[in-house]
């Protein structure tokens, strides 16, 4: 496993001691891993649906463009 050594703001530093010590996780590198990995998730998941936008829009299933159907989207997630 890699090491690294970090830095970080007092209010992050704080909050990963916080987590720790509820017994969230047994350490701040337990946390920032798992952090990652749902950064990394996150950014799978927004690679595909543009992918997913991009083929649908050079297919002509919709004139509509990359930018409208997100906003679109985001209306009908939002309420």
């Amino acid at each position: 496993m890699a090491r690294q050594s970090i830095s970080l703001t007092e209010p992050n530093d704080l909050w990963l001691k916080s987590q720790v010590e509820k017994k969230e996780y047994s350490s701040k590198s337990e946390l920032v891993n798992d952090l990652i990995r749902q950064a990394r998730n996150q950014q799978s998941q927004i690679d595909f649906v543009k992918l997913k936008l991009e083929k649908a829009e050079k297919s002509g299933f919709t004139n509509d463009r990359k930018k409208e159907i997100l906003e679109a989207s985001k209306k009908l997630l939002n309420g």
